[in-house]
């Protein structure tokens, strides 16, 4: 297995693809980690927000009269502050307590078996002129999965295509694409938009103007779901009129390459009566609870409702995590008693804890973004950068869609150097959700646009792990294949999703659509 996972050396080779390829690995193979990385920034904060202490540096945010000092950390007044706040910072961090409940309900979704079988139900039903696209929307949906997603959507559309007598490469290669290009898209809510929302409600309450901005769970959700129905259509379009025609035969069998196929059989679209019974049972129980929770809310004089008897903002939103965690909950027991991976009433708890336990390094992680981003708020050199920032954007005219259409393309070749999204968001939303709040734009629509560029070019970076897992298994069927054979079908996926993504971004914004529930283009 190890030899399967480990990242296998591709052959020499001379083209542009692997000259670059080769560069960016190199390049990013220099970069520390992500919790190092943040560490250095820490202290280059503190002594940059130190010096202009000293220089008597402030701001002053646009449509207020109060001048802000720049606060010093390494200052005795600096030192105090960060000794009685550095426990709260890490405690008190919107997304940590947010992702940890998330992961600890889809926790249990997805250890009894639930989110696999649901994948399976949908894959194994499409017809074979059909299957491309439903395996593109279904990865488009991933997300909700974590990175388990990538694990198990692209070997199971691997299978699906091999039995509909299509090629399985193309199956393969497709469903990585869009689970990669469709990661902070879709209809389904999971711990990486718990994690991308806690964070813009830290950063966009260090200027008084986005205290009342909404930055809840949902407030990307009308964009990215639309965006996951129009990836899914350009994704499959691809797979099956661009991808698959130029693939050659497969000339092996699917098996692991040991001569024994244990991991096929483990890995199957077919059903189980007890898993299709619990799969419908599990859907009428969340019916049922959504039903529940609708009434509750829409009923007049509700305490559910928000002030005035408004719908939007109300509780609802609000809370819509801990709502959330019992829709997963109340799904993944109803489907784990039905189908006997849940035998004993401590089955449940100890599945929410193997969720948390594979948070730890990122509980770590965020032990010092909350400092870094803290730090940056309370200094306000967060706020004298956006001001600043601004104030750039504006005399060099690029105030509108085009400043997001820029800051996108930044953001995705960022992202082919560092991988992970938490990190890349947690650098660039201090500066820019109150840069962009400043001429006029909603943390909402900044989150929006940095989602497209932390999935456009995410399939591509040899930075991303998966990238040789995929390789690994698509040598079960081209056992010649290399790097430079993967990196060259998948980059047939990059500028279409991209300008996918911002064409869907563009709509909304040309037509001031909300893009979640409450959250529109502009700041309120």
């Amino acid at each position: 297995m190890q030899d399967t996972l480990d990242p296998p050396a591709p052959a020499p080779g001379n083209s542009r693809l692997d000259r670059l390829m080769g560069g960016l690995e190199r390049l990013g193979n220099r970069l520390p980690h992500p919790f190092y990385l943040f560490a250095v920034l820490f202290v280059v904060l503190a002594v940059t927000s130190t010096v202009l202490a000293w220089t008597d540096a402030g701001v002053t945010v646009p449509g207020s009269d109060e001048r802000l000092a720049i606060n010093g950390l390494l200052t005795g007044e600096g030192i105090s502050w960060l000794l009685e706040n550095a426990l709260t910072n890490f405690t008190g961090f919107p997304p940590l307590g947010t992702v940890l409940l998330m992961m600890m309900a889809v926790g249990v979704a997805e250890r009894t078996g639930l989110l696999e079988t649901a994948v399976k139900a949908t894959i194994a039903r499409a017809p074979a002129r059909l299957l491309p696209y439903v395996v593109a929307f279904v990865a488009c949906q991933g997300h909700v999965m974590s990175d388990i997603a990538i694990l198990v959507i692209p070997p199971l559309a691997a299978l699906a295509f091999k039995a509909a007598g299509r090629n399985p490469v193309a199956g393969l290669i497709g469903a990585f694409a869009c689970v990669c290009a469709g990661y902070s898209a879709g209809f389904t809510v999971g711990a990486l938009d718990a994690l991308y929302a806690g964070i813009t409600e830290k950063v966009a309450a260090a200027l008084p103007m986005g205290q009342e901005a909404p930055t809840h769970l949902l407030v990307n959700y009308f964009f990215t779901a639309s965006a996951s129905v129009v990836l899914a259509l350009i994704g499959g379009f691809l797979t099956a009129r661009v991808l698959e025609p130029r693939l050659p035969a497969p000339t092996g069998d699917g098996s692991s390459g040991d001569g024994s196929s244990d991991d096929e059989e483990a890995l199957t679209t077919e059903i189980s009566k007890e898993q299709r019974r619990g799969l419908l049972l599990s859907a009428a129980a969340v019916g049922v609870y959504a039903a529940v929770v609708l009434v509750a809310w829409l009923l007049p004089g509700s305490p559910l409702r928000g002030e005035g008897g408004a719908l939007i903002p109300s509780p609802v939103l609000s809370g819509i995590v801990p709502l959330l965690f019992g829709a997963f909950v109340i799904a993944g027991v109803v489907y784990g008693v039905v189908a006997r991976t849940v035998t004993h009433k401590n089955d449940v708890p100890k599945m929410m804890g193997e969720s948390i336990t594979s948070m730890s390094g990122y509980i770590v992680l965020i032990l010092v973004i909350a400092q870094f981003i803290a730090v940056f708020n309370w200094s306000n050199v967060g706020t004298l950068l956006a001001v600043k920032c601004a104030a750039l954007l504006e005399s060099a005219g690029l105030t509108g869609f085009l400043a997001l259409v820029l800051f996108v393309l930044v953001v995705t070749l960022l992202n082919m150097l560092i991988s992970s999204g938490s990190a890349l968001w947690s650098l660039m939303a201090p500066v820019f959700v109150p840069t962009f709040m400043l001429i006029g734009m909603s943390p909402a629509l900044t989150l929006a646009a940095f989602r497209i560029a932390d999935s456009a070019t995410q399939m591509i970076t040899p930075l991303n792990p998966y990238l040789f897992l995929s390789l690994a298994l698509m040598r079960r069927y081209e056992p010649g294949a290399q790097l430079g054979t993967l990196m060259s079908r998948l980059a047939i996926f990059v500028v279409p999703f991209l300008v996918a993504w911002l064409a869907v971004l563009g709509i909304f914004y040309a037509f001031d659509l909300p893009l979640g529930p409450g959250a529109g283009i502009e700041m309120p």
